[in-house]
C-alpha cells in the first residue's frame, strides 16, 4: 500500500490531514459517500464534526455529502448513529435514490450551490432536495 497522500483539497478546507491510498474509482470518477433516509428530520451532525473537509452541507430535514468535495476518508460513516451512511457502493436498494439526490441537492435546480467548497463558508440552507422535502414526517 502507498504511503500518505497529501490530498489538495484537504488544503484548500484549510485542513492539514492525510489520507491512504487513493480514491475508489468507477467508470473514471470517484466513488463518494451518500447520507440515506434515516438522517431525515436526525440529523445529527456528528458526520459534520468529523469530516476533514468539510463536504457535509445541512438542508432543513437532512443533511447532504457534495460527491465532488468529499474525499473517501469514510470518517463520517462510523459516528451516524441512526447508520444513515453509506460508501456509494453499498448504499442498501431501499435508498439508492439517495446517491443522486445528494448529488443533484447541489445542482442549479436545487440550491445552486455548484461546489463552494466547504459547507462552514454556507451555512444550513433552507431548501431540502424536492424528494426529502416530500418525505412523510416520522412518527
Amino acid at each position: 500500500m502507498p504511503g500518505p497522500v497529501r490530498d489538495p483539497r484537504l488544503h484548500r478546507a484549510g485542513r492539514v490531514v492525510y489520507l491512504q491510498g487513493e480514491h475508489r474509482r468507477k467508470g473514471g470518477k470517484a466513488v463518494t459517500y451518500t447520507i440515506c433516509e434515516p438522517c431525515i428530520d436526525v440529523k445529527d451532525k456528528g458526520c459534520v464534526d468529523e469530516c476533514p473537509v468539510d463536504c457535509i452541507y445541512e438542508g432543513p430535514r437532512m443533511l447532504y455529502i457534495h460527491p465532488d468535495e468529499c474525499v473517501d476518508c469514510g470518517a463520517c460513516e462510523p459516528v451516524c448513529p441512526v447508520t444513515a451512511i453509506f460508501y456509494e457502493d453499498d448504499v442498501p436498494a431501499e435508498w439508492k435514490q439517495f446517491t443522486p439526490i445528494n448529488a443533484e441537492w447541489f445542482s442549479d435546480s436545487v440550491t445552486g450551490l455548484g461546489s463552494p467548497g466547504g459547507a462552514a463558508q454556507v451555512g444550513p440552507k433552507d431548501v431540502d432536495h424536492p424528494v426529502v422535502a416530500a418525505w412523510p414526517a416520522a412518527g
